[in-house]
């Protein structure tokens, strides 16, 4: 088993940056695809960006490229999402994600184990 806890969610200007991480329990872990995602108040969960088991490939939706960045530090068990130039419509509780595969995914089905989340206000 797998347990994940964000941190580093709150509120920010349009302009701004957070730096979100995500700590996992689980030697397992190292060996696990990882992956963020984000859902607005009535809207469907979607996928923001992924990172292999080693840090080695990384992959981020469009809306984000350029802006927000994963990485991951086995050695601390931790995933990593650097967001800059946040804009009004990044609001929305941000969760981490990870995958017994170790290639990253992008669909939320293909994650097994998920933390409860942290949010991420823009104002503009």
């Amino acid at each position: 088993q797998v347990q994940m806890v964000e941190s580093g969610g709150g509120l920010v200007q349009a302009g701004g940056s957070l730096r979100l991480s995500c700590a996992a329990s689980g030697r397992a872990f190292s060996n696990y695809a990882a992956g963020w995602f984000r859902q607005a108040p009535g809207q469907e969960r979607e996928f923001v960006a992924s990172i292999n088991w080693n840090g080695g490939s990384t992959y981020a939706e469009d809306s984000v490229q350029g802006r927000f960045t994963i990485s991951r530090d086995n050695a601390k068990n931790t995933v990593y999402l650097q967001m800059n130039s946040l804009k009004p419509e990044d609001t929305a509780v941000y969760f981490c994600a990870a995958s017994r595969s170790p290639f990253g995914r992008s669909l939320a089905l293909q994650y097994h184990y998920w933390g409860q989340g942290t949010q991420v206000t823009v104002s503009s």
